[in-house]
């Protein structure tokens, strides 16, 4: 029987990220972009490995492991998987009160991703790539290739096809951030920008990634005056 994994992300991309990483696995990757359907998909059946974020809108990943303490039937034999930006000293022994099994920082090299799953699925590890096996790098920027090398194994195709997932969800991206400043919605705009501090960072642009950072210390402290030159310079790279 095909194991089953449950990804519980509200962010698209890292969704997307985490289906290419696992494509090569005999796994059944079951998505919930949030707590309630997370909640649905343990009620309607079982899973060999739960991974879950911790920062989403409404409940959080804190409170889904909190469901699955009290619902044993429901999490049944499932690992526990923590995969946030988030993992401080504070955040990590709290979480050893919910029995999780492993803690996977964002951003995260393809091969750690995919080795958590085959340890918590019993899988055999790779077979090893033939020396021919690498793909050219020629039309990547420098911080581009180095990504390339530290996330996704040296699979430039890998690579090619997250960025273009992530181009195209950038555009809900925009819409968010500005919906976020219209309504004055601090927690909103700290969630996109903790998002987009993972994405950016994954896809070889660090200096994005340390604006998103930024842009996430002034959203929890809801400094709109800081936060709007951020969002703009944030903004016109997104939508470039």
């Amino acid at each position: 029987m095909t194991a089953r994994v449950l990804l519980v992300d509200d962010d698209a991309s890292i969704r997307r990220f985490v289906a290419l990483a696992l494509e090569e696995l005999e796994v059944e990757l079951v998505e919930a972009a949030n707590v309630p359907q997370a909640r649905e998909q343990l009620a309607a059946g079982r899973f060999a490995l739960v991974i879950t974020d911790l920062m989403m809108p409404g409940e959080t990943g804190l409170d889904l492991l909190q469901h699955l303490a009290e619902h044993p039937e429901q999490r049944g034999t499932a690992r526990l998987a923590v995969f946030s930006a988030g993992l401080n000293a504070a955040m990590q022994a709290r979480l050893a009160s919910f029995d999780v099994w492993r803690q996977l920082g964002k951003p995260i090299a393809l091969t750690e991703l995919e080795q958590c799953v085959r340890d918590a699925i019993g899988a055999a590890p790779p077979v090893a790539a033939t020396p021919a096996a690498a793909a050219a790098l020629d039309g990547l920027s420098a911080a581009e290739q180095a990504t390339v090398e530290r996330h996704f194994a040296g699979d430039r195709a890998l690579f090619l096809a997250y960025r273009a997932s992530c181009v195209a969800q950038f555009a809900n991206d925009l819409r968010q951030g500005d919906d976020a400043f219209a309504r004055a919605d601090a927690p909103a705009l700290r969630r996109l920008a903790h998002s987009l501090k993972s994405v950016l960072l994954t896809l070889g642009q660090p200096e994005a990634s340390e604006r998103a950072r930024q842009l996430e210390d002034a959203g929890a402290r809801a400094d709109w005056e800081a936060a709007r030159p951020l969002w703009q310079a944030l903004r016109a790279q997104l939508a470039s």
